[in-house]
Parts: C-alpha cells; structure tokens; sequence
C-alpha cells in the first residue's frame, strides 16, 4: 500500500505548479542566481533554463519538484509586485497539461542595456531611455497566436520588431537546449524558433524566412549579409565540433572532407578561400541580381578573441546578442574578426562602383564611383612594399632594405633615462590618446585608384599624397617653430617626429607626405631626391572616421562619460567606467580594436606555410590593399603626437620619458593627469597640445606608477641587455616573463 502512495505523491509532484516563465527569471535574478548555477544544481543544461524561462519548454520530472520548491522558496524571499499582498504568483494555467511551446517570442531584456539595444542613427549622443518595466510584466503568448516568422513587438522591448525583410535585425546568436530544440536570439529582446535541423537547411532558413540582415550604408553598397552565431550547443546539434583540433586550428578551419561542409556542398552551398572556420561565409553565386549569402561565427572556435572582444565568447547567448546587436547597430554586422570588419566597413562606406545613368535603351550599368578605391588592386610603389612583394622579386633573398629603399611609417616605441630633476619628481603620470588611428584618418587625403607615378628631383607639395626620398637629418629639434613662431627646447629630451624609435635619420630616407611637411612646419627646408605621387586623390577615410568615432562616443555617452565634461569631471566618470555596463565595455573595446585593425589590414602581410617571396599572396587581389594608406595614417598619428609633445614642452618645460604608439608618459608630483596637463580656472589648456576628453584626439588617464617602480624597471631590463619603454607597462604596472626573457 505504501508504494502506492508513493506512487500518487510522485504523479502529484510530477505537475507541480509553476509560476509564469517572466516570474521564473524575475525571482532568480532577484536572488543573484546565474542560469549556469540553476542548470548545475539540477543537472540540466543552462538552455534548458532558459528554455524554461522564455516558456518554450516547461520542466518535467524529475528535475520539475526541485525546480517548483526553488521558485517557491525564492518567492517567500522576493514577493512579485503584481501577485495579491500575502499570496504568491500565480501557478501556470498549463500545470495539468502538455508543456504550451510557441513558435515565437519576444523578452525584454534587463534594464542595463535597454537604452542601446536599439540602433542609433540620428545622434552620435542619445537621450537616456527610460528602463523597461519589470519582464515579469511582458505576457506570454497564447498558443497559436501567430505563425512563425511574424512576431510582434513584446510589450517591454526596447527595440520592437520592426517591418521589412530584416524585421528580425542584423544576426542571430543560436542556442540549443537538451530536446535538441534551436533557438534564436535577436537583438531587441527577440527569440525565435529555429526550425532547421541541418546546416543547409539553416542557411536556408535564414535567407528565406527569418528576415535577418542590415540595411546598406551607402546608396550604392550591398546590403549586409545575416550573421548566424552558433553557441557550443548549436554547433553539436548541426553536427559540428565544439572546438577545433590543433590540426585543424592551426589551419583555421574544418577539413575539406569533413560531413558538414559535404552537405553544404550537396545543397549546391559554396564556401570562401577561408573555408568553414571561426568566421564562415556561406554564400550561391549572384543569380538575376539576387545575393544569397549567409555569415557564420562560432566562439567555441576563437571567433570573437579576447583581445578584441574581452569576454563577449563567455556571455549568455541573449548578452552576446545585445553586444553584437549594439556593434552591428552602430558600426556594421560584424563579418569576421574586427580588423576585418574594419577594413570591410571602408568599402561599405565608400563602394567602388554606382549604378550609371540610363543608356539608350533605359538600362543602367556599373560604373566607376568617383571618391572610392575603384575595383582594381594596385601595385604599390617599390618602397612602399612589404618584404616577398612580387615587385620586389628582382632583389637578392636575403637582401636587407634600408630607410633609403623601404618606407618606414610606424607608431612610436621610444623612451630614454630619467634626468636627474624627473628621478626627484614622485609619480609616472601616462595619457593615452583616444582612437589615435580614427583621429588621423580624420581629413588624411591619400591617393585614390590610380598607380602612383615616379617623379625625379621633385618640388614638394604637402597636398600630394606619396613617399618621399629625402634627406631630414638637418632638422633640430633644440629649435623648432611652434605656432609659427621659433622656440628653443632640449631638443635630446624629445624623440624625433621622423622615425619609430625616435632616432635622429642619418641620411635620405623615404617618408609619406604628412612626415615630411611636418619638418617643413617645424621651420626646415627640404629638398626630396625622388618621389611616388599620387595625384588623383581624396579623404577616402572620412566616412569611416565619421562611422566609428559616433559608435565610440555614443557607447561612451551610455557608460556616463559625455563629451566636453570639464577636465575633473572627465577623470571622475572615466573612473571605473566600464563596471557601469560590462557588456557595453566589451562594445568599446571592439570598436577601438576595429580602428587600429582596419589600418592594419591594409598592409595584411602573406600568412600560411605553402607561401614564397616574390609570389603574390590573396590579400594583394583587394582594392583595399594599401600599404601608402596606412603609411600615411600612422605618419599623421605619430605627427599629431610629437606636435603635442613639442606644444606641451614649450609652454611647460615638460619633456616625455617613454612614448609607446599613442601613449606617452611623464614625470610629475602628483598622480592626476592634471598634474601633467596645466589647465586654468576656464578650463582651458596648453593650446595644440594634449587636452583631457573623450572625443578621438583628446586623451585620457593611461595609468600611474611611482617614480621608484620606473627606475627599478630601468635597472632590470637594462641588466639583461634590454630598453624598457614604461609606457609599456605603465597601466598595470607589471612587467611580463615575456619581457624579461624568464
């Protein structure tokens, strides 16, 4: 007889009462619980959680019991605002029957990041948006109140579904839960029921129904392509690994014989040069004007490096949708690592080619845009070449380029000792410029798609973009004009504008065109031997400054650090600013990364073991391989750096001690920025030198070391036969084994 009460007792705990899936969230979130510490004390997967929480899946035995005295416990504790004062939320009409899963539902998300979850067109610097109520508030919807594929707005979401073929917005991150169910995450809230059971099928899916991908730039761009992030589960349940062997991460993708890539080939599905990798494009060729292309990222394979991303690959997938959702927003949808995306965001902007104006017979056709890169890869000038260029072919193996026949436009990596004054000074005080790259790129007119011309005993013209080969060892920096006046300076306490290390060039040397007016601003006269202009030219950068510097600004102005905040107020709200919003951190990170990136995808060298010098390698077929460009970027970040140093040391006797890229350090008596940078009671500061702000340009606090701490890092490196640059290392403060050779 007891068994059989037993019996009854489990049939009855079986369908234990459940509050709604909105409460179930509420009252873990109340209490601080993850979905991974729910998961694991239940011995489930956390998407089954979150299947649980959204409503597509209800619990059942035997983890339902556990599951119902966890909610009840956490409601004692935690009272729903809306249930009757003294009761408790009410049980799910459900409870006695099959689990109610609908086709497609939307959930606020948390209140964080509400105000930037929606794309920002207008203002560079939104309004605040007011939080989104409670998610417990949002109604579940009933059984079969809509067909898949056509969602409503919830009623919380701060970014509704919209109308048109990307209703659904940019990417998708998809998750799977132990019924082998997918779901996916959209920006704004939004969850959708993925029904495809296979990787073709997906791909088909998201082309045909899902209504995902982003509105062109540009009038004459393409729009962009759906973004598919696959979370560990997803990749198993479309038969993909979770992660990589060493083999196969070292060749950055899947074997070509491997089943899943046999299937897309099956359903007539092509992969790029870079196969089914971290980042996958899978695309059919154009057929009557139609693009059928699909992007694919999977973090379990590295996609999102923490270098770029932080710890964006470790987020729920509705976290990683918002972030992803706020960068494609805001920049682009992303479309592989950011370098790539940032290079890929300069020609979204600036597209090579228009549609012309009607012919005879009232037919357009492609043409050229004026302003653009055009549709040509160009051979760079011999000196602007990389090292295997196929125009350097002619030269012996193992011959060594000198600065006479190589342009050597670098950042700064630059420091020397201590005077005796600075050793007496107590702290190390670092500035940091913000998007150092973006604010160069900024007004630089660099050539556009024409090869350059070889000119001999050429007149310079700072308004013609190229390299120079000429002579600046006369120019002395213990005299130079400053605001076109002449002033004099310890010219060995600065490092020279001409070169990375900030040595003094000893002889002719090839520069880009903004390095050489600069000797001619600082008062000198120069007279090039030879030079590869560029004359058809133009701000091909400009939009693309323009695009990243808003997305920076705005993500910042939601962290609580605005533009033109007085100095102290800038340094308060820069205070642990990214512990405001973790997520909206990692967006700020990403966006730096995709400035510096972009500009160096410019000149992406050869990569894989089967290349030879002299051979050409796939990046030389982009129109966007540009070495002359990025050369004439980080001369002009370096130029606006050292203009900056000089201003500050002429009107303050302040001299840097390390300069690393677009950071510099100084001696000072105190911590602060402030105890660098001399500003007066208006606010105002050293004119053309450095000024605190969060605008690209403007610089911020780097970090602070005390003086001791910099020549006892001095002395160790220098024992070990090394120059230590504290800029390196004056954020943390740390000095790696790698630096030391340990």
């Amino acid at each position: 007889m007891s068994e059989l009460f037993d019996a009854i007792d489990a049939l009855v705990a079986s369908r234990s009462p459940l509050p709604p899936p909105a409460e179930r969230k509420r009252l873990r979130q109340a209490h601080g619980l993850t979905l991974e510490e729910v998961a694991t004390t239940l011995d489930v997967r956390r998407a089954t959680v979150g299947a649980w929480e959204s409503g597509r899946t209800e619990p059942r035995p035997p983890q339902r019991e556990p599951y119902a005295h966890l909610l009840k416990q956490l409601a004692r504790l935690y009272p729903s605002p809306t249930a009757t004062e003294g009761g408790t939320p009410p049980a799910t009409p459900a409870a006695t029957a099959p689990p109610v899963i609908p086709a497609v539902v939307e959930v606020a998300p948390p209140a964080p990041v509400a105000a930037v979850a929606a794309p920002v067109q207008a203002s560079p610097v939104p309004a605040p948006a007011t939080p989104p109520p409670s998610p417990a508030a949002a109604p579940r919807p009933a059984r079969g109140s809509r067909r898949p594929g056509t969602p409503r707005a919830a009623a919380n979401s701060p970014a509704p579904a919209g109308s048109g073929v990307y209703a659904h917005g940019p990417l998708l991150v998809l998750d799977a839960d132990d019924e082998r169910q997918v779901t996916g995450y959209g920006t704004g809230g939004l969850l959708l029921d993925v029904p495809a059971g296979s990787l073709p099928s997906l791909v088909e899916w998201a082309l045909s129904e899902a209504r995902v991908g982003a509105e062109k730039l540009h009038a004459s761009g393409k729009d962009g392509d759906p973004l598919l992030v696959l979370t560990a589960a997803a990749c198993e349940r479309y038969g993909l690994p979770v992660t990589l062997s060493d083999a196969e991460r070292s060749a950055g993708r899947l074997p070509e014989g491997h089943q899943v890539i046999k299937l897309l080939e099956r359903a007539g599905w092509k992969l790029t040069r870079r196969g089914l990798g971290p980042w996958a494009r899978i695309y059919r060729p154009v057929t009557g004007g139609r693009r059928q292309c699909v992007q694919l990222c999977i973090p379990s394979w590295n996609a999102l490096d923490d270098r770029a991303w932080g710890h964006a690959a470790k987020l729920e997938p509705a976290e990683l949708a918002r972030v992803l959702g706020v960068y494609a927003h805001r920049v682009m949808t992303p479309v592989g690592s950011t370098a790539v995306s940032g290079l890929e965001l300069m020609t979204a902007l600036n597209p090579p080619t228009r549609a012309s104006e009607p012919d005879s017979d009232g037919k357009r056709h492609s043409e050229h845009r004026p302003g653009s890169l055009g549709t040509q890869a160009l051979d760079p000038a011999p000196c602007e070449a990389v090292d295997g260029h196929p125009v350097l072919a002619h030269l012996p193996r193992f011959h060594t380029r000198g600065p006479e026949e190589r342009l050597f436009e670098e950042a700064y990596d630059w420091a020397r000792d201590l005077t005796d004054a600075e050793c007496m000074q107590s702290h190390l005080v670092g500035i940091d410029v913000n998007l150092a790259f973006g604010a160069a790129a900024n007004g630089a007119v660099v050539g556009l798609d024409a090869p350059p011309e070889h000119v001999t005993g050429p007149v310079f013209d700072p308004a013609v973009p190229g390299s120079w080969l000429v002579d600046l060892s006369h120019v002395d920096l213990s005299r130079v004009k400053v605001a076109k006046q002449w002033r004099d300076l310890e010219g060995g306490l600065l490092p020279s504008p001409f070169t990375p290390t900030g040595e003094r060039p000893e002889g002719p040397a090839w520069y880009a065109t903004p390095t050489v007016a600069y000797a001619v601003e600082l008062g000198y006269d120069v007279t090039p031997v030879e030079a590869w202009l560029r004359p058809r030219s133009g701000r091909f950068l400009d939009g693309w400054y323009k695009r990243l510097r808003d997305a920076y600004v705005t993500t910042m102005a939601d962290l609580k650090v605005a533009e033109k905040l007085p100095p102290g107020e800038f340094l308060k709200a820069m205070d642990g600013y990214k512990r405001r919003n973790p997520e909206l951190g990692i967006v700020v990170d990403a966006v730096k990364m995709t400035v510096k990136g972009g500009i160096g995808k410019l000149q992406e060298k050869a990569r894989g073991g089967g290349w030879v010098p002299g051979q050409a390698w796939p990046a030389l077929a982009r129109p966007t391989w540009r070495p002359d460009i990025r050369a004439a970027v980080i001369s002009r970040a370096r130029i606006n750096m050292h203009r900056k140093m000089v201003a500050l040391a002429a009107a303050t006797g302040r001299y840097p001690v390390a300069v690393m890229s677009d950071c510099a350090v100084y001696t000072a008596d105190g911590p602060s920025p402030l105890d660098v940078l001399p500003y007066d009671a208006d606010g105002k500061t050293v004119p053309g030198s450095f000024r605190l702000g969060v605008s690209p340009g403007m610089v911020k606090h780097e970090g602070t070391q005390d003086v001791l701490w910099g020549v006892g890092v001095l002395e160790q490196l220098a024992a070990e036969g090394k120059v230590a640059n504290l800029a390196r290392y004056i954020k943390t403060g740390e000095v790696t084994a790698r630096d030391t050779g340990e």
